[in-house]
């Protein structure tokens, strides 16, 4: 069973400032003639990172809410310049929101189980919900009523 990441999103208010990011990201390594991937850095390397790598996400905490994912496609320790170890979470480009769940802050990253995760926001999970604008999904998130 896949493992998964929850970490907090710093900077991005909105999935669509994520996505945003994450294109400029990707368009600026083209410009500099790099071969666009979508990567998060982080200091430590995840001790489970068999049951990650391939087969599990990582779950994006924005504004006090989970929000949404994307797969986790490699994790690749390396040493920075610095000589201070680090690990890039190699990630696929799609942001996918998920049911919105509030979630309190945290340092790090937490291990999420597949069995506790949201469900993806899609037409066949969640009919009109996945095409309600994000701020009222949250809204009622926080309310308690999905």
């Amino acid at each position: 069973m896949a493992l998964n990441l929850l970490k907090l999103c710093v900077g991005p208010a909105t999935i669509g400032e994520l996505e945003d990011r994450i294109a400029h990201n990707r368009a600026e390594m083209l410009r500099l003639g790099q071969i666009p991937r979508t990567v998060h850095t982080t200091r430590m390397v995840p001790k489970r990172k068999r049951e990650i790598a391939g087969k599990g996400s990582i779950y994006w905490v924005i504004k006090g809410t989970l929000l949404c994912r994307q797969a986790i496609t490699a994790i690749e320790p390396f040493t920075g310049a610095d000589g201070i170890g680090r690990c890039e979470l190699v990630l696929d480009p799609e942001v996918k929101p998920v049911s919105p769940r509030p979630c309190r802050p945290f340092q790090g990253w937490r291990y999420l189980r597949q069995r506790d995760a949201p469900r993806d926001l899609d037409h066949a999970a969640a009919g009109d919900l996945a095409e309600m604008p994000e701020a009222l999904r949250r809204e009622l998130s926080a309310l308690g009523l999905i």
